[in-house]
């Protein structure tokens, strides 16, 4: 785990597609910790005001500890797993950048449509959610690729995202996901899930 981890923080950290913890003051750090630990409670809650140890006891809301595990192992298994992928959403809020994991998450559901009608109409949704200047939720990509989006919303395929998601999930993967697997939130859910929880404290 730790070879791999250090392997892709090892990679090129050129983009920087949220702001770093480093660079916030302390007050929104703790504001921060205590935003993702109320999504946390949420995520996992049958009672708000239970710890996160006690809520995942019950196998109904809790990620076992090797599922935990496996999310460190890449992005591909941490989004494959429904809680790794919400715990992951919430450490991306807290960071405030969460316009990559949703723009990568509204690709795979565009990919599984057939009808041309919805696709010409979830591709122009995307589009103007996430590519267009001062979009919403602007992404972070090259001229080339936007262009290229551009051009094949006259007549989108499934393919008409592909290139713009997959520097998106390179974003996450050199960048967002490192942090993730080493902060605090992971190592909570990590203690959680083996039984050696700590109260998640407001």
């Amino acid at each position: 785990m730790r070879e791999n981890i250090a392997s892709v923080l090892s990679q090129s950290m050129a983009f920087t597609d949220c702001t770093k913890p480093t660079d916030l003051s302390a007050e929104k750090k703790g504001i921060k910790r205590k935003n993702w630990r109320n999504r946390i409670r949420f995520l996992l809650k049958a009672n708000s005001s239970k710890s996160i140890s006690h809520l995942m006891k019950n196998k109904s809301y809790r990620p076992t500890a090797d599922d935990v595990h496996q999310w460190a192992q890449s992005l591909d298994k941490l989004l494959s797993h429904k809680y790794g992928k919400a715990a992951f959403c919430i450490f991306l809020k807290s960071e405030f950048c969460e316009e990559n994991i949703e723009f990568w998450t509204a690709c795979e559901d565009f990919s599984t449509l057939t009808s041309d009608k919805e696709l010409a109409s979830k591709a122009h949704s995307i589009y103007e959610e996430f590519i267009k200047s001062e979009a919403p939720k602007e992404i972070n990509l090259d001229f080339h690729t936007k262009n290229a989006i551009v051009q094949s919303l006259h007549e989108p395929t499934v393919n008409t995202f592909l290139a713009a998601q997959r520097k998106a999930y390179s974003l996450m993967e050199n960048n967002s996901y490192p942090r993730f697997i080493f902060s605090d939130l992971y190592k909570e859910l990590s203690a959680a899930a083996r039984g050696e929880g700590k109260h998640i404290k407001s």
